[in-house]
């Protein structure tokens, strides 16, 4: 193209060196067994614990340059790795090698009239494109997934996580190459926006996209690329604690959902209680928050009873009720019914997760068919909304669209299907 800068050019021949080499990778995972991919990523896991230290000491660079950057603690507890999550991040390659292989699976098949036998089969996309941000167990949970589906992967990690993405891709590549597969089966892709883009645009050479990240980036990936993309979300996440709630399971549920890890997309950001429950739950769960050092930004009641209990509070304001805060910050309103519940949940919400509590089976029912979200909770906490609490082992993402997967992402989410006719001879005319 005639407007491209020198810059340009080289992050497409970047990209495109990059792409054919892990196409090349590709048709060789395409081939394994589900044995030999088995035995690879248990070799993974063994490399990362093994290089534990040298991982988490390139963590700490990134850790520094993020604090010196001014890096929110939210971010700066994604961008963390010490040993205990090392050793996490490599489990998790092993839950994924105890996981069925989804490559070859008959989805579905049968004899025609004519004698034609026809099957339409899982197979690997091809080569597929990450980008994220501070978010380094992604590399490692990426590599994995697409191993076990037979799929390259191109690494596009988050500037802070430039140190660590490195550790770990070469420990990966190095494992690789050990047990005789191809190194180029994960790839990292370094540079600044002109290898972004070109990955985004490379169309023919890239299979798949899938950015994981804040509301920005995924926006900047879905309407900047030429390359197929599936959808990430944000997690705008609320806990509804209806008039027939259990408020003792209310309680447990909203803290968990809040405070066990705020960072993550699946944290709960909003609380809505419902009207007749207010006066009784209202106290106990605001100075249980407040007691987690919870920012509560609260509507009119919620707001009176903070002063009531002499808590500290800011004022809930639309924007409160749209962030997704990655922090421990939650947005509170008191609503009047089921009804008002799903319609804030319908205006403010993601898509990602919504959870109700109450012992009303009627008002469960309502909720988890009218709320439109990729995973809906009845009297259970937010943050069971994971790949591995699923059972997957580990996710690629949470999708918040609504073609070819939703919710969280593993194995079948990273195959398509193709069409297997076996005939003896028959022709059409």
């Amino acid at each position: 193209m005639a407007d491209q800068t020198p810059a340009d050019v080289a992050a497409r021949e970047q990209v495109a060196t990059l792409a054919r080499s892990a196409r090349r990778a590709a048709r060789t995972l395409a081939l394994l067994s589900r044995a030999d991919k088995d035995a690879a990523l248990h070799c993974l896991a063994d490399a990362l614990d093994a290089a534990t230290e040298a991982i988490v000491t390139a963590n700490l660079e990134d850790l520094e340059r993020g604090r010196a950057a001014g890096m929110a603690d939210g971010l700066l507890d994604r961008l963390r790795l010490d040993a205990g999550r090392v050793h996490a991040v490599a489990d998790a390659l092993r839950d994924i090698a105890g996981l069925p292989d989804p490559v070859g699976e008959v989805v579905r098949g049968s004899t025609l009239a004519n004698g034609l036998q026809i099957r339409q089969v899982r197979v690997p996309m091809g080569v597929v494109g990450m980008i994220y941000e501070a978010r380094p167990n992604v590399t490692v949970d990426a590599a994995g997934l697409g191993l076990k589906s037979g799929n390259a992967v191109i690494l596009r990690g988050g500037s802070a996580a430039a140190s660590t993405n490195r550790a770990l891709v070469g420990v990966l590549r190095g494992a690789l190459d050990a047990r005789g597969l191809p190194a180029d089966a994960v790839a990292l892709l370094e540079g600044g926006h002109e290898v972004v883009h070109a990955l985004m645009t490379a169309r023919g050479l890239v299979d798949l996209l899938i950015p994981r990240g804040g509301a920005d980036l995924i926006q900047a990936v879905v309407t900047g690329s030429t390359v197929p993309v599936i959808e990430t979300g944000i997690g705008n996440c609320h806990v509804y604690v209806d008039a027939a709630a259990d408020l003792a399971k209310a309680l447990a549920i909203t803290l968990d959902s809040k405070t066990s890890r705020p960072s993550v997309c699946n944290a709960a950001e909003s609380l809505l209680v419902h009207r007749d429950v207010a006066d009784a739950f209202l106290p106990q769960v605001l100075t249980a928050l407040d007691a987690a050092e919870v920012v509560l930004h609260t509507d009119e009641r919620s707001g009176a009873e903070a002063e009531r209990a002499g808590l500290p509070h800011e004022a809930a304001t639309t924007e409160d009720y749209a962030t997704e805060y990655h922090a421990l910050e939650m947005s509170i309103a008191v609503v009047d019914d089921l009804d008002a519940a799903l319609e804030h949940i319908a205006r403010y919400g993601s898509g990602h997760t919504e959870a109700i509590v109450t012992e009303s089976r009627a008002a469960a029912r309502r909720f988890t068919a009218e709320v439109d979200a990729a995973a809906v909770m009845v009297n259970a906490s937010t943050r069971f909304t994971d790949g591995g609490e699923f059972g997957f082992g580990a996710e690629i993402g949470i999708s918040t669209q609504k073609l070819h997967a939703r919710g969280p992402m593993a194995l079948p989410e990273l195959t398509t299907t193709k069409w297997v006719v076996e005939g003896d001879g028959q022709t059409r005319g």
